[in-house]
């Protein structure tokens, strides 16, 4: 969802397009244009598939005695000893960790930041006001906490059972705003996500400077995004502008610490970084780090468009290390006011994701900027380099996904889009609804249609 820009109406964002016209942002939180760079001026039930068996291993057993035999012979044949039995074999040490990021460490404030903001399970620092941390935490834990029982689970179920096992472990998903949790209940077992959106991960080291009716007021806004999000499964363009651009805590990066929270996973590391000319990820240096915007007297926007960019590494107690990283990018072809350059001109972000190789995708409430012209570039990349993707009808529509070799499976119904923005390709995702058998969604994914109906789209490259 890529909310807040020129382009992007966003959930609800019909609000945004009719404002500004050719303005929409991306429904899940993710506006159309984001800087790729971070700069300010550069979101039914179905049985799970059998898993493959695994490799049990081999045990070697020894050969049968050989029994001798001869017509009418009166001496017995003796057997030879059996041979001794193989030994197992040796079964390879648990890989190492990867070593940790370079660049400044960030991982003490991601932790405060879980606790404080996310009311993740662990204690918070010493300090806050513990009467205004529970009230906080007894609002974000009830939305959670129904967000898990009545999304969380019953999305689950139907990925276990419809995302292949040969999917790419790398993810991207454009326009994607706040929203780390649904990126792993589709893909639970990446080994990367990269989100992207206009808005930028947000400075991690406000949380010191904040007490009193300041960390309220930050919190608040925090609390509102997160029910909203978790509520209606897409977040709203305007109030994600002031929540994550101008907020006095780091709202995106505490979207992905409830994401954790929610799935059960656990904080490994916290670094910032930039992209370098070839695409190549740069992590902000202890000196680059020291010279940022005062934490304390600079404008939230400017500060947090500085640590635009996020790494965050996580694990499943025990498990191995996984990574999300959040970009904030214009995804627009062109340039556009205060969201920076377009693809066009700046392709760091383009390079990047390009280097990643066959990738999965996803995408919902994207605004529909998947079927604009001004948005040909990022639709281009998805075509040419997505294996297997889910998303709304704000995906890559047929025109375009089946003339390079994708085929399509639907759930639930389309009829129209709820927003304006939609309306040019209204026609192709009707005519493949109509083409495709009925089957029942037991969620919603994104947007729903003019009827109020749930859909969602498979897109996977025929074999």
């Amino acid at each position: 969802m890529q909310t807040g820009s020129l382009h992007s109406p966003g959930p609800m964002r019909h609000l945004v397009f009719v404002v500004a016209a050719l303005s929409a942002a991306c429904g899940h939180g993710s506006d159309p244009a984001k800087s790729a760079t971070g700069s300010p001026s550069s979101s039914p039930q179905t049985t799970p598939s059998a898993m493959p068996a695994g490799n049990a291993g081999s045990v070697a057993h020894p050969e049968p005695a050989a029994v001798g035999s001869g017509s009418g012979s009166s001496v017995a044949a003796t057997a030879p000893a059996p041979a001794p039995p193989k030994p197992p074999e040796p079964v390879p040490p648990p890989e190492s960790d990867p070593p940790a990021p370079e660049g400044h460490d960030f991982t003490p404030e991601a932790r405060a930041l879980l606790a404080v903001g996310a009311c993740g399970d662990v204690a918070a620092p010493a300090g806050f006001d513990a009467g205004l941390l529970a009230q906080h935490c007894e609002v974000i834990k009830k939305a959670q906490s129904d967000y898990m029982t009545k999304w969380v689970k019953v999305a689950t179920a139907f990925f276990a059972a419809h995302v292949p096992a040969t999917a790419p472990k790398k993810v991207v998903y454009p326009f994607a705003g706040g929203d780390l949790s649904t990126a792993l209940t589709v893909y639970p077992d990446a080994d990367e996500i990269t989100t992207m959106s206009l808005e930028p991960a947000g400075d991690p080291r406000t949380l010191a400077t904040l007490a009193g009716k300041d960390l309220q007021r930050a919190l608040d806004k925090i609390e509102f995004e997160l029910k909203f999000l978790y509520r209606v499964n897409f977040s709203n363009t305007l109030n994600m502008i002031a929540a994550m651009r101008s907020g006095s805590l780091p709202t995106q990066l505490v979207f992905g610490l409830s994401a954790l929270k929610i799935h059960g996973y656990e904080v490994v590391a916290l670094r910032y970084f930039k992209l370098d000319q070839d695409g190549a990820i740069h992590y902000l240096t202890d000196s680059e780090v020291a010279a940022a915007p005062s934490a304390t007297t600079a404008k939230a926007e400017i500060r947090n468009f500085v640590f635009a960019n996020a790494e965050l590494r996580f694990r499943k107690p025990g498990g191995r290390i996984q990574t999300w990283r959040h970009i904030r990018a214009n995804l627009g072809n062109e340039d556009g006011k205060g969201i920076g350059p377009g693809l066009k001109r700046d392709p760091r972000v383009l390079k990047h994701l390009e280097s990643k190789g066959q990738v999965a995708g996803m995408t919902k409430a994207a605004s529909y900027l998947l079927s604009w012209e001004s948005f040909s570039i990022m639709r281009t990349y998805l075509v040419g380099h997505v294996q297997w993707m889910v998303s709304d009808a704000t995906g890559v529509a047929p025109k375009w996904g089946k003339p390079a070799g994708f085929e399509y499976e639907t759930y639930g119904g389309f009829v129209a889009p709820h927003i304006q923005a939609g309306s040019a390709i209204s026609k192709d995702w009707r005519v493949e609804f109509a083409a495709e058998p009925q089957r029942e969604l037991g969620f919603r994914f994104g947007y729903y249609d003019k009827k109020n109906t749930n859909h969602l789209i498979i897109m996977r490259k025929k074999p």
